[in-house]
Formats: structure tokens, sequence, C-alpha cells
């Protein structure tokens, strides 16, 4: 500008210059805050979305888990949700931090009657204001007298980062979490680590417009969101072996519950799903085929018996888990030693075992004599006659039956002897897909299925028709479906993803060949979606 004396002319030209400048500095800070603002919007709708997923998929898996591996997966839940618990106190009180800094900065995020955000420009006064900021986390704006309000928040972020230590620290399977709470969830800097010599709290909020207070408060948010979404997929990858394809673990044993004297029989050994991998070790057997374990047997020493073991699977981590099996069978005797002892013979069509309200047929026989003229009672059940030597008991109550076998041996005598047989319950039936009661497939094969019901290994031939069930997915309520398809499921699976859990449950269905039997519940089928 001249020097010297200026024309009024001159003195004009230079006001309108320092009018020009100032208006270009007042637009720049404008789209500064704009800028702000669209990134605090946009760290807000991620966090959402990230508590969304956390909800949805890992925190449901993670909880289904732990039902169906309690040994396994208990634990890990029981520590996320108090990890949980912790977090959404963080967010929570951080929320009514900025709620409380707008409402005092005078600053309206929406519209009241349309709902819609405002534009930047009606709240720039607003956005651009320290005082509240600055006097909420320092006693009378003083920098170096951090206030109650601050030591709040520090005491939130702290409580979350400190129980991620005490839980984790010693897990190797963990040490992702462990960094990185120790690096984001923070309130003050390590020793050497400021870069300018003042403090975490002085730099976050000291002299800071709302604005940046805002955005700052919302990437503590963001970040405690985010370590709580790190802590569940790292709780469930650390219980997962890629070479192991299991959803769950039960033992399964399969073998006779009665052999006859001098036969052979063979009991297998199994954890469902069964596999080949190394990882699994089965004791209490002979010898391992193709991941099973098998024990020979011998009808040797008449009466019970019992075989016993534990698998053991070395998990992802290293960590053993341990599951014990047993198996009970008994050695009946057959016709030799009957021969030997009364000279009768009688053996149960279906072992040494009847079920109570069924038809159980019985044979029996004096060696050597005519077996039309035996005769066969039994006190408490229904004795029917089918041709010589041939009955039917259908036995009501009790635990036992004993039926009488009378007769004339060969040597004219009159003989009788009493048989003592156990008395069992009908089974409940079992809920099935594919002859399956847990089974892994995609969310778009599902609608294809047929819900089904059975007795595994039942003794007498029995049908079941599925009439109606219910199905329940994660978030939705449960749908009640006549028949035994799933096509009108189609809807509701439509949107699951990969670890959903789908119960297919409360199965009504009509049996056959069960006489006048009462159907007791039938278990439910649990589809782990791929």
């Amino acid at each position: 500008m001249a020097q010297g004396k200026q024309t009024p002319r001159q003195k004009m030209i230079n006001l309108m210059y320092l009018v020009f400048i100032a208006m270009m500095a007042l637009n720049i800070d404008a789209e500064i805050i704009r800028s702000y603002y669209d990134s605090t919007i946009s760290l807000r709708e991620t966090r959402k979305l990230t508590e969304a997923k956390n909800e949805d998929i890992f925190e449901k898996t993670l909880e289904a888990k732990a039902q169906q591996v309690p040994d396994t997966y208990a634990q890990p839940w029981e520590q996320y949700k108090v990890l949980k618990q912790k977090i959404n106190e963080l967010v929570s009180h951080a929320e009514g931090i900025k709620d409380k800094l707008k409402k005092e900065s005078e600053f309206v995020e929406k519209d009241a009657k349309t709902g819609k955000l405002t534009d930047v420009s009606e709240n720039f006064s607003a956005l651009n204001n320290n005082e509240a900021t600055t006097h909420y986390f320092f006693k009378d704006g003083d920098e170096n007298s951090p206030s109650k309000g601050a030591g709040d928040l520090k005491k939130k972020i702290d409580d979350v980062r400190d129980y991620i230590n005490a839980t984790f620290a010693n897990n190797p399977q963990l040490q992702a979490l462990v960094e990185r709470a120790n690096k984001s969830l923070i309130a003050e800097y390590a020793k050497g680590q400021s870069p300018n010599d003042k403090t975490w709290l002085q730099n976050k909020f000291y002299h800071q417009p709302l604005i940046a207070a805002i955005s700052n408060i919302e990437i503590i948010q963001n970040d405690a969101r985010n370590v709580q979404s790190d802590a569940l997929a790292l709780l469930l990858r650390e219980k997962v072996d890629a070479s192991i394809k299991f959803s769950s673990y039960e033992p399964i044993v399969s073998g006779p519950v009665d052999i006859q004297a001098g036969k052979q029989a063979e009991v297998k050994v199994m954890l469902g799903t069964y596999s080949t991998s190394n990882k699994i070790n089965i004791t209490g057997v002979s010898k391992l085929e193709n991941g099973k374990g098998i024990i020979p047997i011998s009808g040797s020493g008449i009466g019970e018996h019992k075989l016993n073991g534990t698998i053991t699977l070395t998990d992802a981590s290293g960590k053993p888990q341990s599951f014990p099996w047993t198996h009970t069978y008994n050695v009946i005797a057959g016709p030799r030693e009957v021969k030997l002892e009364k000279g009768l013979l009688l053996s149960a069509d279906k072992m040494n075992v009847m079920y109570r309200g069924l038809e159980n047929p019985v044979s029996g026989s004096i060696l050597g004599a005519d077996n039309s003229k035996l005769s066969l009672s039994a006190p408490g059940a229904v004795v029917k006659g089918n041709g010589p030597g041939k009955w039917t008991v259908t036995p009501s109550t009790g635990t036992t039956v004993k039926m009488t076998l009378s007769g004339t041996d060969p040597y004219g005598k009159t003989v009788s002897q009493v048989f003592e047989y156990r008395i069992k319950n009908v089974p409940p039936p079992q809920g099935q897909m594919r002859g399956q009661t847990v089974l892994n497939i995609p969310a778009t094969s599902i609608p294809n299925q047929m819900v089904q019901a059975a007795l595994p290994d039942f003794d007498f031939p029995v049908s079941f028709t599925v009439n109606q069930f219910m199905v329940k997915v994660p978030g939705k309520a449960a749908l009640l479906i006549k028949g035994n398809s799933l096509d009108e499921a189609a809807g509701l699976v439509r949107n699951l993803r990969t670890g959903d859990v789908v119960y297919v449950f409360d199965i009504k269905a009509t049996a056959t060949g069960l006489g006048n039997q009462t159907l007791k519940n039938i278990s439910p089928v649990v589809i782990n979606v791929q």
C-alpha cells in the first residue's frame, strides 16, 4: 500500500482489501469445518455398522458355540460379555459428553420439522466455538488442570484397556487384541510419545472448536467398537482349526447292548462328525481306523460289562479338549447254558429288553419236547399266543417283567421256570434332515430340505409322518410351517450369512408301528449355515 499521506480514495481501496481478505479467511474456515463435520458423520455411520455386525453375526455365533460346546466356548463367552458391558459404558458416556457440548454450544444438528441434518453454514458459530469444550475438560479453562469430566472419560477408557490386558494378555492367540487396545484406547501418551510435549488431553480438547471435539470423541467410540469386533473374531478364531471341520463335539459309541455267550461282536467309538486328523486321540480302544476307535469284544462272562475311555482333541491354540465316553453291554445265556441248567429254552426275539406298550415277540421251547404244549404267563403284562412256542408280551408298568414258561419235558415231567426281562420306554423320536440331526449347508439349500422323524437303531418297524414344525433364524420370530417341507421358509432364510444357526423345533408327527403309544417330544434339528 502507498506510504505517506493517502487520499480518501486510497483509504477506501485499502479498506476494501481488508474486508476481502477477511471474507476469504472466513470462507476457508467454513470449508474446513464442513469437511470436519462430514468426516464426523461418516465416522458415526461406520460405528453403527460395526455395532450391527458385532451383534448380528459374531456375537450370536459365539453365544451359539458356548451353548453347543460349553467346555470350549463357555469361558470366552463370559469374558466377552464383561468386555461388551465395559465398552457399552464407554460409548454411552462419550455420547453423553457430545450431547452436552452440543447443547452448551447451541448446536442444532437436525431440523425440527424435517428431521434432516442442518447445513454447516447455519451452525458455523456453534461448531467453531471452543468455550464449551475447554470448560468441560479443564477447570476454569486452565490447560494444566483437567476437570472431573476429563477424569471420568479417562477412567472409562482405562477400564476397558485394563480389563483386556488383565484377561487376555497371557493368551498368545489374543495378542493382536491386546496390542490394538494398548495403542488405540489411551487417554495419555506413553513417555516420549507426545508430538509437542503436551498431554493427550491438551492436544485433543484444549481450545478445540466444538466440531474437533466431537470428531475426537467419535474416534474414541469407533476405536472401542473396533476393539470389540476384534475380540469377537479372535475369540472365535482361537478355537478353530482348519484341518478339523466340526461345528460341535459329541462322543458316539456304537455297539450291541447284549451279546450271546460265545458269540463275537464289535463296538465302535468315534467323535461325530468324526475326522482322521492326528489331532484326535481315542483311549480305551484296541485300534484306530479312519478316525474311529474299534474294540473287539467276546461273549465270555455272563452279566454286565462296561467299556470306557477318553477322546482328546487338540485345538488351534494347542490346548487339549477331553470328552469321556462309556458303553455298557450284557452277556446273556445262550441255548446251551439254558439246557444244562434247567432243560428249558426261552429267548426274547429283541434280546433281553422289552419295550413298554409294544407287542414284544417272544419264543420259548423245551429241548426235545412238544412246544405246542408250552404256556407262558407274565403278571402285569398282556400275553398273546402266536403259534407253538411263540407269543407277544406287552408290558405296562414297572421296570422288569417276570415271565413263567411251563411245559412237559421229554420224560413227561412238568417243568417251569421264571425268566426276568428289563422294561424300557420307547425312546423319543429324533428330528432329522438327510438322516442327520446337525448338518452344515448353504442358506440357499435350506428351502429344498425335508424334515423327518426317526428312531435310530430301534428294533421295531416304525415310521413317522411329519405334520408341522417351527423354524427359527437369528433376529426373526419363529415361523410355523405345515407339512414336512422347508420351501415356505425361503423368505425367512434369504439373508442368512455364514456362521448363522437355524433351528427346526417343535416337530409334530404321527407314528405308525407304536400302537397306542403317546409320541414323545421330537428332538430339534440344527442347521449351521455355510
